[in-house]
């Protein structure tokens, strides 16, 4: 039997048990979650996630997520998609920069990775109160795949140029390359 997948987005109040009952709505429409990405802001939730089953699971999961989000005053959007496939990453490296958090900052480094075609397949950027800074502070960290045929050495230079540029600090680290404290936890 043919397989179908739905991209759920699920934002609202966060509240206990949320993801429980979205998990449970999703599992009785007998679907399956292959993957997903879940945070809380502040007061806010937002769930993001695939899932798969066939078409009349998928159906039935068209019809009963949305009154459980109205239920739980969430809103939601569904789109149907094609065959989820794992992304291609031909050299995976980890980007982190902080600095003072003026208007430009992500751009500047999005634009950087744009123009060498490199994916940006995560995203995580938080501010903060520090002396070190006149403003607020802000730390951000990328996962960026690239084709294999990059020069890492030379990517690794411009970055670093554009970093002392934008007046911030940072690192990009190669994946394919063991850093001696990998498993030290991270913000």
């Amino acid at each position: 039997m043919s397989q179908h997948q739905l991209i759920v987005t699920i934002l609202g109040s966060d509240k206990t048990g949320i993801l429980s009952e979205i998990a449970t709505t999703v599992s009785e429409a007998q679907c399956n979650i292959l993957d997903s990405r879940q945070a809380v802001y502040g007061q806010e939730f937002s769930l993001t996630m695939i899932i798969e089953g066939s078409q009349s699971a998928i159906t039935r999961a068209e019809c009963t997520v949305p009154p459980l989000c109205q239920r739980l005053d969430l809103l939601s959007m569904m789109k149907r998609t094609s065959h989820h496939e794992k992304q291609n990453l031909d050299h995976l490296f980890h980007v982190e920069f902080s600095g003072e958090d003026t208007a430009g900052l992500i751009e500047a480094v999005t634009g950087f990775f744009a123009k060498r075609n490199a994916s940006i397949s995560a995203f995580r950027q938080a501010t903060y109160k520090s002396a070190e800074c006149k403003n607020e502070c802000m730390r951000c960290k990328f996962v960026v795949n690239m084709p294999a045929s990059e020069d890492f050495a030379a990517l690794e230079s411009e970055l670093t140029a554009l970093f002392e540029e934008l007046n911030v600090t940072g690192k990009v680290v190669d994946k394919h390359i063991k850093e001696s404290n990998e498993h030290a936890s991270s913000w």
